[in-house]
């Protein structure tokens, strides 16, 4: 897809724009980038385009493209200088994708909703690089290597910090009991 980019044909870009807008808009929303979610993303798909040249063939386009948007939304959430409150990113969490099925028995929405605030505030009190590996590798469900690439680690390192990071999460959550096993998503 990204030779046929290179090449000049338009649809091509466009086809990887449908295919990953979806995760990109939850990327920037769980990093925070909450109502300019939209304009991070936007803004990240013009930075992918223009950067293609520096694209390594054969590489994976998603933990390339989840980079640039952490990157702007980094970038947005620090020039706009406000603290994002839980309610609002919580909120732009939200309506970037369905979480919980309109069909879903009433008091499990509910359980539901208030476990991924308790989450999400237990992730605020995370350090910057755990709050990025819990996010890619959980809530954007991408494996030990796309997480690794994303963020420009050793997958050691995000081993590592994974491993710290679900620590803390299990002081914090009392009740967190993450999934057990290799390379499981969860």
């Amino acid at each position: 897809m990204i030779a046929r980019v290179r090449a000049g044909e338009p649809e091509a870009y466009a086809q990887l724009v449908r295919a990953h807008t979806g995760i990109a808009l939850r990327a920037a929303a769980a990093l925070g980038a909450g109502a300019d979610a939209e304009d991070v993303v936007q803004q990240a798909f013009v930075k992918a385009y223009c950067s293609l040249g520096r694209f390594k063939d054969g590489s994976a386009f998603k933990p390339w493209l989840l980079a640039i948007v952490a990157n702007e939304t980094r970038n947005t959430v620090r020039t706009a200088a406000r603290q994002r409150s839980l309610a609002g990113r919580e909120a732009a969490f939200v309506e970037a994708e369905p979480l919980i099925a309109e069909s879903a028995d009433p008091a499990v929405a509910a359980l539901e909703i208030e476990r991924r605030a308790a989450l999400q505030s237990a992730l605020e009190k995370l350090s910057e690089e755990h709050r990025l590996v819990v996010t890619y590798r959980y809530l954007l469900e991408m494996d030990e290597s796309e997480t690794a690439q994303a963020l420009g680690w050793p997958r050691g390192t995000v081993k590592s910090r994974l491993n710290r990071a679900l620590r803390k999460l299990g002081r914090l959550l009392p009740d967190f009991q993450p999934r057990e096993g290799g390379d499981e998503r969860g």
